[in-house]
């Protein structure tokens, strides 16, 4: 998820216009959406790996999704 995505989420939720990129409020919505990211894409791979476990491209494909928050 990018920052740009989280705004548009923020002024969605709040009806407002874009808001200040150095405003309080944004920075710690940022960082709790990155952090719910990052929870539930590790969520998944682990659930990846739950279900695939012993499959030949199990690791890949849960890592690929671990991959994800690096882009």
């Amino acid at each position: 998820m990018t920052q740009d995505e989280i705004i548009e989420m923020v002024m969605q939720i709040s009806g407002c216009d874009k808001p200040e990129y150095d405003s309080p409020a944004l920075k710690i919505f940022v960082a709790f959406a990155k952090q719910v990211t990052e929870r539930e894409r590790e969520a998944c791979a682990k659930e990846v790996e739950n279900i695939l476990y012993g499959q030949e491209w199990c690791g890949k494909t849960a890592n690929a999704i671990r991959a994800r928050g690096q882009a």
